[in-house]
């Protein structure tokens, strides 16, 4: 039978998919890269694929697994089978500058950024920065890893520490970012399904730059948030913007659409001048289920939906 296969390494961010796919009865598999092989002279079971490999796939002992995806990919598009956030999408995960690159070339501002291969570059092109400034995994996830710095001596001391050696780009290559202050602790995440706007996200920063959706603001009562949140506590840190019309959306989809992106999360910041920058495009989306619920709108139907209508659609070809 055909079904939609899930690429991934982490089953953690898999089972939501899965209790949703059943619930709807939308027939799948896991495809899980922990280990595995490519025959050759296979063929691929009959279906579409849906990657949600992950940049931060090394953190969970899976630094590898990107790299066994694109040798499933190519074996995948060798037999015509249609691969959702394939080869090119995971090339843009796993590197900031490549998104930057492609961003800055489609005329989206994106941060001031210099990559730098290596501890001497990061201290040499430190000094063209006015403090302060951000430095960020060329390869990362979550957050792990970005650090504010408002000296070059500060910089100076977390480089040569044991803390940057764990948590550097396990490409070797860090991004010194020009920090961009907001009028407010708080950052937009719009999320895209089939390259299209589903609904945008206010994001509290204000306790740092961890903010995954799927881990974050677990925090069980109100007087609690109140200690660790900056913004109302019975908000969290997520919440889901009901009437979001800024024309960065549009302009988000046709830029999705022509680097082949169908599924993603997209985020900016707005300077206190209101000029707006993007600086992420996370092609594993996940989505925060308690803003969900307090919305009343959700990312995981439309995607279900979406699914479905790609697999009836190979089906029927």
């Amino acid at each position: 039978m055909s079904k939609v296969y899930i690429i991934h390494e982490n089953n953690q961010w898999f089972e939501p998919l899965a209790k949703v796919f059943t619930e709807n009865d939308l027939p799948y598999e896991s495809y899980y890269l922990e280990s595995g092989s490519v025959d050759l002279n296979g063929t691929p079971p009959e279906g579409i694929f849906f990657s949600k490999m992950s940049a931060s796939s090394y953190t969970r002992n899976h630094a590898h697994s990107p790299d066994f995806a694109f040798v499933v990919f190519a074996w995948l598009e060798a037999h015509g089978r249609r691969v959702i956030n394939g080869a090119n999408v995971l090339r843009l995960e796993l590197s900031k500058m490549d998104q930057y690159i492609r961003l800055q070339n489609a005329g989206i501002n994106v941060p001031r950024a210099v990559a730098c291969f290596g501890k001497a570059d990061i201290l040499k092109q430190a000094k063209n920065f006015k403090a302060p400034f951000i430095l960020k995994p060329n390869r990362g996830g979550k957050g792990i890893g970005v650090q504010l710095f408002r000296s070059e001596q500060q910089l100076k001391d977390y480089v040569n520490s044991e803390k940057f050696d764990a948590e550097k780009s396990i490409d070797d290559i860090t991004l010194i970012q020009e920090y961009i202050e907001a009028s407010e602790p708080m950052i937009t995440r719009m999320e895209f399904v089939g390259s299209k706007f589903v609904y945008a996200v206010r994001v509290d920063t204000s306790q740092g730059f961890e903010l995954c959706p799927a881990e974050a603001c677990r925090i069980d009562t109100p007087a609690k948030a109140a200690e660790f949140c900056a913004i109302d506590a019975d908000e969290g840190l997520f919440r889901i913007l009901p009437d979001f019309k800024d024309p960065i959306a549009s302009k988000m989809e046709s830029f999705l659409a022509s680097q082949q992106i169908e599924v993603a999360g997209v985020e900016f910041i707005r300077d206190k001048s209101g000029k707006l920058y993007v600086y992420d495009i996370n092609t594993n989306t996940n989505y925060n289920p308690d803003a969900e619920k307090k919305a009343g709108k959700s990312a995981i139907p439309v995607l279900t939906s979406f699914l479905r209508k790609e697999l009836e659609a190979s089906t029927k070809a």
